[in-house]
């Protein structure tokens, strides 16, 4: 029998529920779920920008021009337009880098960066609470690697002294990868004391901010702007999945590095080009993200309020800097189900219930991911529900009501 792992064995109790829910109706904050219209914070549509006029006119003319299938084949081969070099050329200088390439996804083309960056005689050293994609990526590595604790500095340099003995053996380099911003705890990569380091190591600086690009920073060029370090970041990546709405990821650098991985990145060689209508909507997004500075705005707007909720009520919020917003409670797998079918059912709220393994047992983890198109209304009844439900898990409420059952 195939062994679904300790999220998956509850699959059959309520697939569809809890596992593979399915939303439906426009991309809003209210939204259908088993029928029923749900306040939803779970979607990364950080900008709004997901059901823009703007955006979904330039999605479908596009559509109508060009299909889904031009340009066809990979980027190298058959697969360049004058769009894709526009896109590369204003996401440069969007987030003040040399050059840019796009890829196709961002988990399988962060994933091919690392692969593609680094050889044998090369160390990597990479944040404990690095993303999945990220993970996998330093799992391609054939050469040594080392992870620090989450954001400790001082461990990092450890973790240098390390890594550069054995380039100096080697003639290899190292490469430091973290995040701008942690998508689950919602605090930015110490960005400025890594490249603090520098004045003792020689090390190249690879940046995921797929959760910074677009909310962080003066312009949304995103945490590396935010923490006046742009410049010193080696490689900086993003994807179009969170505040661009859409598919598709870039990286940018230095020319001769982008250079470098233009001809080595393996997933985008053996790849067909992103899309024409993808790369036309990705520019009008860009365009919004330049000249709506109201956006933002909004955005920073309906953070501010959540979290000063939050903390005004009691709630642990962890270290966030940014709009991912954890609400940190104690309890069982078995109290989060009812938790989170309480809060689905009776008061019309969907959000991301995160449990064990991805968070320590006893752990309970409500992610909210709020929106420039949420309203003050949607956090107030927010914040109000969760005052309640609050409650009602310190009384022992979910342990006793049998909403669902699951096996500890």
């Amino acid at each position: 029998m195939l062994d679904r792992g300790p999220l998956g064995k509850h699959a059959n109790v309520e697939e569809g529920y809890f596992m593979f829910p399915k939303l439906e109706g426009e991309i809003a904050p209210r939204m259908k779920f088993r029928g029923k219209e749900v306040l939803t914070w779970s979607l990364n549509n950080y900008l709004g920008l997901a059901n823009h006029p703007e955006v979904r006119k330039a999605d479908a003319e596009a559509a109508k021009e060009w299909g889904l299938a031009y340009p066809m084949g990979a980027r190298m081969m058959s697969g360049n337009t004058n769009l894709h070099d526009k896109l590369e050329a204003e996401l440069s200088d969007f987030v003040q880098k040399e050059t840019t390439m796009l890829l196709n996804y961002g988990y399988q083309g962060i994933m091919s960066v690392i692969d593609a960056v680094v050889d044998r005689r090369d160390v990597i050293v990479y944040d404990a609470e690095s993303h999945a994609s990220i993970v996998d990526g330093v799992r391609l590595h054939m050469g040594k690697r080392f992870v620090y604790p989450h954001n400790n500095i001082e461990n990092l340099e450890k973790q240098l002294e390390r890594a550069q003995k054995i380039v100096e053996e080697t003639g290899g380099g190292i490469l430091v990868i973290t995040e701008g911003v942690f998508g689950m705890s919602g605090n930015m990569g110490d960005l400025k004391g890594i490249v603090g380091l520098r004045k003792k190591y020689d090390f190249r600086l690879l940046v995921d901010d797929a959760h910074g690009f677009g909310t962080m920073g003066k312009t949304g060029a995103g945490a590396g702007e935010e923490q006046g370090v742009q410049d010193q970041i080696d490689l900086y990546f993003s994807t179009f999945a969170k505040s661009m709405a859409s598919i598709g990821a870039f990286i940018s650098g230095n020319k001769n590095v982008i250079e470098y991985l233009r001809f080595n990145t393996r997933s985008q060689i053996f790849a067909k080009s992103v899309p024409m209508p993808l790369v036309q909507g990705a520019l009008k997004r860009l365009e919004l993200l330049r000249t709506k500075p109201e956006l933002k705005d909004n955005l920073w707007k309906i953070v501010h309020a959540l979290q000063d909720g939050y903390r005004k009520n009691g709630f642990n919020i962890g270290t966030t800097q940014s709009p991912v917003t954890p609400v940190v409670l104690n309890g069982t797998v078995g109290e989060a189900a009812n938790l989170a079918m309480d809060l689905r059912e009776n008061y019309g709220i969907f959000c991301s219930v995160v449990i064990y393994p991805v968070v320590p047992r006893g752990t309970i983890i409500l992610r909210i991911i709020p929106t420039a198109v949420h309203s003050l209304e949607d956090v107030e009844l927010t914040i109000s529900a969760f005052v309640d439900i609050k409650k009602k898990l310190d009384d022992g409420y979910y342990r006793e009501q049998k909403l669902v059952e699951f096996t500890e």
